[in-house]
Formats: C-alpha cells, structure tokens, sequence
C-alpha cells in the first residue's frame, strides 16, 4: 500500500478509535519506530502483548496503521507500520452534530493530557539529559494580541517550518547521522482566552 503523507481524520469512528488512552500511547511508540511487531510495542508501552494486538487491531481497522513487510525470517510475528506519515485532525469536521463535537473534545482532551505527561515526565528526568539537551529545550509562552486570520496563517507557517525541521532530520538520519539524534515532542498550541 502506498502510504499517504498525512491522514486527516474526519469521521467519528476513526477519531474514538485513536482517541482510546492505549490506542494513542501504541500510535505514538509506533510512529517513532516506523515499523514495529506488537512484542515491541508491548515492550514499550509496558502491556500484555495479546491486549497490544487487539488494539493494533482496531488501529489497522480504521486504517491508521497497516501491516509492513517481515523485518526478519521469523514468519510468526506481524510486522506494523502508521499507514501516513502523520494524522490531523481539524474542529471544523466535526461541529456539525453535537456528538461529534462531543467526540471531538474528548479526543483532544485524552490528547493534551497524554502530551502534559510527556512534559511532565521530561521534567523529571530533565537532570538526566544534560546541558545540551536542556540548553536546546523550549519552554515558552506567548501572548499576542491576533485576529483569527493572523493566528491561521502563523498556524499555517509553524506547520511549514516544523515540517521543513522534521524532513531535513529523517534525510539526516537516513544518511546515517544518528549520533546525539533523539525524539523530541514538540507541542504548540494556539488559542483565544480571556483573562
């Protein structure tokens, strides 16, 4: 199967199937492995292998991620991959029906709460990294004053330099410059709020 470059989620079963807290965990240790069997996985997000293969399931039945060729001659593990090269998903599909709007909140609810984990737990594991690291970490907030129209387009230009980030990376890596090369989780959100 050809894979897409981006998946936009646009339907209520494929959001609930991603927005289930180990569905999510399993989608993101999946994406950074890029093709993985559910032993790995199971590994990684500490679970009974049998429960991680009934999930990935789901995921595949929604086609969020797809069987990927064999990595190895051992014919009794299946082999994933994420079916894109990432997913989006966008308010605006899913506020015509207050369930879907229902939905859509608690995925992105489950989502924000699984990302402050991941901060959180950076934090405290933050002496570990060292100067480096810590040096080159972002922890930032801005408050501009902006119409709707000014905060898309600065949307639209984070997502284009972001992306540009991430592709000159993977060529890098691909290249063979793995050294000093780590995941990083890079969350920007970008709201309207009152005081």
């Amino acid at each position: 199967m050809a894979r897409k470059k981006d998946r936009r989620i646009d339907d209520v079963g494929t959001l609930k199937a991603l927005a289930h807290p180990l569905r999510m965990r399993l989608f993101r240790a999946l994406y950074l492995e890029r093709v993985a069997t559910a032993s790995r996985l199971a590994e990684l997000v500490d679970e009974a292998v049998s429960l991680v293969s009934y999930h990935l399931r789901k995921l595949a039945e929604h086609g969020l991620i797809e069987e990927a060729e064999p990595q190895s001659e051992d014919g009794r593990e299946r082999w994933w991959q994420p079916a894109s090269d990432g997913v989006s998903i966008h308010e605006e599909d899913f506020r015509d029906a207050p369930e879907k709007v229902a939905a859509h909140t608690a995925a992105s609810r489950l989502f924000y709460e699984q990302r402050g984990e991941l901060y959180l737990r950076h934090l405290d594991e933050r002496p570990h990294w060292g100067p480096e690291w810590n040096s080159a970490a972002i922890d930032s907030e801005y408050l501009p004053r902006m119409t709707a129209a000014e905060l898309a387009d600065l949307s639209r230009e984070l997502d284009a330099l972001i992306r540009k980030h991430n592709e000159q990376a993977r060529a890098r890596a691909a290249a063979g410059e793995t050294e000093g090369r780590e995941n990083v989780a890079l969350h920007v959100y970008g709201f309207p709020f009152r005081p």
